[in-house]
C-alpha cells in the first residue's frame, strides 16, 4: 500500500499545522491511556524471553494442542468469569495457553470478531504485574479449571508419539507461527530499562495523536521499535485498547501490522509527519523504524550486559547511581542557506563519552557525516 500526506484538496498538512511537543501531548491527556504501560511493557519482555527459551512449547504436537487448550477450555472458562463492563477477573491460565492468548491479543481485529462470534462479548486481560498476585491468579485458575474440566489437564501434556491428529483454529495458528520469533525485536537489555519505556510511552501517545489528527491525510503509518513495543502491550490488554481507542478504532487500521510489509514511502513519509508534528527526528537512539526492524535484532551492542528482571547495578559499585543517557543530534539545513560546493568527504562525527565505566569508553569515530 502506498500513502501520501496531504491535508486534502492538494493541500500539505503542514499549511494548517501548529507544533506540538511530545510533553505537551501527555501533560494536556489528548491520548488516555487505562493501562501502565510501562510496567505492562517490561512483563511482556519477560513473559516473552521465557516463550523464547522454552524450545518445548514451540514443538508442533505441543502448539497444537496449546492452541485446542485455549481455545476449548480456556476461553469458555474465562468468558464465564468475565462480566461486561467489570475489571476482568484475577485468573491467570497455563503458560503455554497465555501464549496463545498474547498472540491472538496482537490482531486486534481478528480478536474481537473471534470474541463477539462466540461469547457476545469481547474478554479482556486483567492487569497484573505483582509476582505474589499472579502466583495467586495462576493458582486460582489452576482450582476453577480442575474443578470445571476434570478430564481435562491444568498442564500441556500431550503425547508426542499420538498418531491421532489435533485439529485447531488455523486463523489462531497463524497468528502464534507470526509470532514466534517476536523477543528478537525487543532483546536488547536497554529495552527494559525504565527511562527508555517511559521515553517510549510518551513517543507512542505522540503517534497515537498523529494518526488521529492526520488519518485522512496519511494512508499507512510506520511505528518505530520503542512506539512498537508500546502498541504490542496496549494490545495485550484488549479490553483496555478497545476503550481507549474507541473514537479512533478505524485509523488504527492505518499503522503498519507488527509483521506486515513496509514500502520505503511509507517509512519515509512516516518521518517527516513526525518532524513536521513535533519538530524532532522520528529515528531513535537504540530503536530501528519499518524496514530496519530486522537490522534492530541483528546489531550488537558496544558491550555485553546480563539480562534480567532484577536490577543488577549494584554488583559493579562504580555504576551506583547510574544514568541512562540518550544524545540526539538534529541537524537542519535552512531553506535560506545554500549549500556550498566544497569536498566534504573527510568531515566525521565523533562522539566519546567523558565519565562512565571503563567498559562504555569509546575512543575510535563511529559515523561518517555528510554535511
Amino acid at each position: 500500500m502506498s500513502g501520501t500526506c496531504s491535508g486534502g484538496s492538494g493541500t500539505d498538512f503542514s499549511d494548517n499545522l501548529k507544533t506540538r511537543t511530545l510533553s505537551e501531548i501527555s501533560e494536556v491527556g489528548t491520548i488516555r491511556i487505562g493501562v501502565d504501560l510501562v510496567t505492562a511493557s517490561r512483563r511482556n519482555i519477560g513473559f516473552l524471553r521465557t516463550v523464547n527459551e522454552s524450545q518445548w512449547l514451540h514443538e508442533e504436537p505441543n502448539i497444537l494442542e496449546a492452541i485446542r487448550r485455549y481455545d476449548e477450555v480456556w476461553m469458555p472458562l474465562i468468558s464465564d468469569l468475565t462480566v461486561v463492563g467489570s475489571t476482568p477477573p484475577m485468573v491467570l491460565p497455563p503458560f503455554d495457553v497465555e501464549w496463545v492468548w498474547f498472540c491472538h491479543t496482537l490482531n486486534p481485529v481478528s480478536y474481537r470478531q473471534y470474541c463477539e462470534s462466540r461469547f457476545s462479548k469481547l474478554i479482556g486481560k486483567p492487569a497484573i504485574f505483582d509476582e505474589e498476585n499472579e502466583e495467586y491468579a495462576f493458582m486460582r485458575c489452576k482450582e476453577i479449571w480442575v474443578q470445571k474440566y476434570p478430564s481435562e489437564s491444568f498442564e500441556n501434556e500431550v503425547d508426542s508419539d499420538s498418531k491421532d491428529p489435533i485439529f485447531v483454529n488455523v486463523d489462531i495458528l497463524s497468528e502464534v507461527k507470526k509470532q514466534r520469533f517476536l523477543y528478537s525485536r525487543f532483546s536488547e537489555p536497554y529495552m527494559s530499562e525504565i527511562v527508555y519505556l517511559i521515553a517510549a510511552r510518551q513517543r507512542y501517545k505522540g503517534f497515537l495523536f498523529m494518526l488521529q489528527k492526520f488519518s485522512d491525510g496519511c494512508s499507512h503509518f510506520v511505528p518505530a521499535s520503542d512506539i512498537l513495543l508500546m502498541w504490542i502491550a496496549h494490545l495485550s490488554y484488549p479490553t483496555v485498547y478497545a476503550e481507549d481507542l474507541k473514537d479512533m478504532w478505524d485509523d488504527m487500521g492505518k499503522a503498519a501490522r507488527l509483521w506486515g510489509t513496509m514500502k520505503a514511502k511509507e517509512v519515509e513519509e512516516t518521518k517527516k509527519l513526525w518532524e513536521k508534528t513535533f519538530d524532532q527526528p522520528y529515528e531513535k537512539a537504540g530503536g530501528g523504524l519499518g524496514m530496519e526492524f530486522d537490522w534492530v535484532a541483528s546489531v550488537k551492542p558496544p558491550v555485553n550486559l546480563m539480562v534480567s528482571d532484577t536490577d543488577v547495578n549494584s554488583k559493579y559499585k562504580s555504576m551506583v547511581p547510574r544514568f541512562l543517557l540518550e544524545v540526539c543530534m538534529f541537524l537542519k539545513l535552512k531553506s535560506r542557506v545554500k549549500a556550498t560546493q566544497e569536498d566534504t568527504k573527510s568531515d566525521f562525527l565523533h562522539l566519546g563519552m567523558v565519565r562512565c565505566h571503563r567498559e562504555l569508553k569509546l575512543n575510535k569515530p563511529i559515523s561518517n557525516l555528510c554535511l
